[in-house]
């Protein structure tokens, strides 16, 4: 038992060095920080900066510098390891589209955002306007004595194109074939009427 208090405490020991070497390092990092932060203010020409690639502990004390100094400061990069640190002053700060081209890795181009900026004002302007119009007008490019004349003749097309007339009564039924519906009746009845007198005539007794 007394063997293992002895190697328990250079383990104990080494464990509180490492811990001392890592706050000193992130001390050391900090002022690091603190000094390009301080230059990059008094620099006039610059309005943003990019740091190199930082783990996830140095870019929360990047990110407390920036605050700390009245700055804007944002992580970019999809992979834990490969994401960076960009500061901005506060009187430059990025637009919603200008941190969505940093989002998606690439460079920030003025000039091609107010182009697409442009192009979609005038895209919501149109849409707008067709609202206010409302639904278009489908017209027919011709009638049907127009799109059948050259297979049936237009003499006929014109023709057909009557027959097809809607009739109040019976719907798209032409015309015609009522009135020859009206005549086959007239004429059965007629034949019945002939037929039953007829045979009323065969019954009568013949005289000699």
């Amino acid at each position: 038992m007394g063997r293992t208090l002895w190697e328990g405490q250079p383990q104990a020991a080494r464990l509180k060095k490492l811990q001392e070497q890592d706050k000193q390092q992130k001390v050391e990092f900090r002022k690091r920080m603190e000094r390009e932060v301080s230059d990059f203010i008094q620099d006039s020409g610059q309005i943003k900066k990019r740091f190199q690639p930082m783990n996830k502990i140095e870019r929360s004390i990047l990110h407390d510098v920036v605050e700390v100094a009245g700055l804007t400061s944002f992580s970019f990069g999809e992979d834990d390891d490969c994401r960076y640190v960009m500061i901005f002053k506060k009187e430059f700060a990025p637009s919603d589209e200008e941190l969505d081209s940093y989002r998606h890795g690439e460079e920030w181009d003025p000039q091609k955002a107010e182009e697409k900026r442009k192009l979609k004002e005038l895209a919501q302007k149109q849409e707008e306007e067709a609202a206010q119009q409302g639904p278009a007008v489908v017209s027919p490019t011709s009638d049907y004595k127009d799109k059948y004349s050259h297979l049936i003749g237009k003499g006929a097309a014109k023709d057909a194109a009557h027959m097809l007339q809607a009739n109040k009564t019976y719907g798209c039924v032409p015309v015609a074939n009522k009135r020859d519906t009206r005549s086959i009746e007239e004429a059965m009845n007629e034949i019945r009427a002939k037929k039953r007198l007829r045979q009323s005539g065969e019954e009568l007794p013949t005289t000699s």
